[in-house]
């Protein structure tokens, strides 16, 4: 009885609380990095826009945007079939990233 109470803490927890990726892990990807990009510029966009100026297929981009979804860097909001995405910024990780891609595009421009 004691190590299923145990047990359930320890998921209960892990469900509350889900670690963030590796910075790495994140930006491992080109169509990611794309996406992260466009959002740290805009506040919201919807799948078909990002899928359109990331120049990704929709496809690829729904892949993407569904990993960053479940490892909690964005949020999604559904308007019936339509799908908004935008940074989950409550978390101050996930906050800094979004400020240091927006400045890092910002000097990269200037250049």
């Amino acid at each position: 009885m004691i190590l299923f109470c145990m047990v359930d803490v320890s998921i209960m927890q892990n469900m509350s609380e889900k670690k963030l990726p590796p910075l790495f892990e994140i930006l491992s990807s080109k169509a990611r990095v794309k996406i992260l990009c466009l959002l740290s510029k805009e506040d919201e966009l919807n799948v078909s826009e990002i899928a359109k100026r990331a120049h990704l297929n929709y496809r690829n981009c729904t892949k993407h945007l569904k990993y960053l979804t479940i490892n909690n860097i964005l949020q999604v909001k559904r308007f019936g079939r339509v799908r908004i995405y935008k940074f989950r910024t409550e978390n101050k990780k996930i906050e800094a990233l979004k400020e240091k891609l927006r400045e890092l595009l910002d000097i990269w421009n200037e250049i």
